[in-house]
């Protein structure tokens, strides 16, 4: 589990020093990387937001930690939010999961203890870094008025959530 832990950790620090680089800058008139279409968009948000939601459905069942209990209930209300603020933008995608978040689940519902503890950090992790790209990169390149308003005012909420699990996993 610290093998598992200490890359996490310094994914994160090496995350959270090119997102504070970025953050230095207008996030209105940083330039995106790449661009991500509506629909794409909107497809990955759904998939990532249910992921999230039932993931922490899961931690808030089998973990014992206090600390991952407390971030799972934030994760369950925040991706909800979320979730109706997207439709409330005029979106409402199919909801079902990526590949990859189905892959992910499958692991969560078959681990139990301490395997589950690591691997929902772990997936956390991953699942908030890549959110937080994915929606600045749309914020700052998206075609959709209202669903770019939406990413840039859901943008703080994913990064809070990373300095969650930072905070989460300098503890463990």
């Amino acid at each position: 589990m610290k093998q598992v832990l200490s890359a996490v950790a310094i994914s994160l620090l090496l995350a959270s020093s090119a997102m504070a680089q970025e953050k230095a800058g207008d996030p209105d008139k940083a330039a995106a990387a790449m661009k991500v279409e509506t629909p794409k968009f909107v497809e990955m948000v759904a998939s990532s937001n249910m992921f999230e939601i039932e993931s922490s459905k899961l931690a808030e069942q089998k973990s014992k930690d206090e600390d991952i209990q407390a971030f799972a209930k934030h994760m369950i209300k925040d991706h909800t939010k979320a979730g109706e603020d997207l439709k409330a933008a005029g979106q409402t995608p199919p909801m079902k999961y990526a590949p990859k978040h189905a892959a992910m689940m499958k692991l969560l519902e078959n681990a139990e203890g301490k395997d589950f503890d690591a691997l929902y950090i772990d997936m956390q992790t991953q699942a908030h870094m890549e959110a937080v790209m994915l929606f600045r990169t749309y914020a700052g390149s998206g075609d959709d008025e209202k669903v770019v308003a939406f990413a840039k005012n859901t943008l703080p909420a994913l990064e809070m959530h990373m300095d969650h699990i930072k905070k989460i996993v300098a503890k463990k």
